[in-house]
């Protein structure tokens, strides 16, 4: 199954996908579904070419990002694969949708790519083991952790690079797990302006998402809609010293997962 948020003129609606259309549902977004709406009336329909896609899920409670979590990024960065998950946050104002505008903010030079497998959670999860963690995702998405590295490498804390508004987009649609084996070797690339930057697979993660959560679960509990960035491949700009500029076009994909493309505007 595919789910999408959709906005529509009386507002966001979570929205299934029936093959070219999707039917809108009476809930505001797919975290509203997995919080207990599963049974939404259906108010309509949109068809895909039409789709205008909000962030999959809008009010999170929690968005948490495993940094260094690929083989192939940990060695163009030069560490050492960690002994346990390098975790930082996100607010919910941080995401945006999958065909949005990314504003480059007047703060930074230094605006970065990192193409990611999303996970969104479908049930509450606390101390849980990774068998338990895999029983609760409600499906996978495509993110785009778009950092600031000059904000972020000010101290050792990355949240300001990581945290700037409407920078992280979510989409377009949560992709159930059967249907895409619970992402265990899916391609993620990242292209910005037509030119393929990053290219890798989600078997080549440290951390599974799976492991992840359970991890992340020991010290705080996961509810429905929560999302899961699970970290990104080889191939970003701070390794290269490329940045994204205005006018950018910066395409984000997971394999059988759906495609984010989102142009960089200068700030008004």
């Amino acid at each position: 199954m595919r789910l999408a948020t959709l906005r529509t003129t009386e507002g966001t609606r979570a929205a299934r996908r029936e093959g070219d259309v999707y039917v809108l549902l009476d809930a505001p977004d797919v975290g509203a579904l997995l919080r207990g709406a599963d049974r939404a009336a259906e108010v309509g329909t949109v068809s895909v070419a039409e789709a205008d896609y909000a962030p999959l899920v809008l009010d999170p409670a929690r968005i948490v990002c495993v940094g260094l979590n690929y083989r192939s990024h940990i060695v163009e960065m030069g560490r050492d694969v960690p002994e346990h998950p390098t975790l930082f946050t996100k607010f919910a104002s941080t995401l945006t949708g999958a065909r949005d505008d990314l504003v480059i903010p007047a703060e930074s030079e230094q605006v970065d790519w990192e193409a990611e497998l999303a996970v969104v959670v479908g049930r509450p999860l606390r101390r849980a083991d990774e068998d338990e963690a895999l029983a609760a995702i409600a499906g996978y998405t495509v993110a785009n952790d778009i950092s600031m590295r000059d904000w972020q490498w000010r101290t050792g804390q990355w949240l300001p690079g990581k945290a700037f508004d409407a920078t992280t987009p979510l989409g377009p649609e949560l992709v159930t797990p059967e249907e895409v084996d619970h992402a265990a070797d899916l391609e993620v690339t990242c292209e910005v302006d037509g030119v393929v930057r990053q290219r890798g697979r989600t078997s080549d993660l440290v951390f599974s998402p799976a492991a992840a959560l359970a991890y992340v679960s020991r010290f705080t509990a996961w509810e429905p809609g929560d999302v899961l960035l699970t970290g990104t491949p080889g191939g970003v700009g701070a390794a290269s010293g490329l940045r994204l500029l205005p006018g950018s076009v910066v395409t984000t994909a997971v394999e059988a997962l759906g495609t984010c493309v989102n142009r960089c505007v200068t700030e008004s």
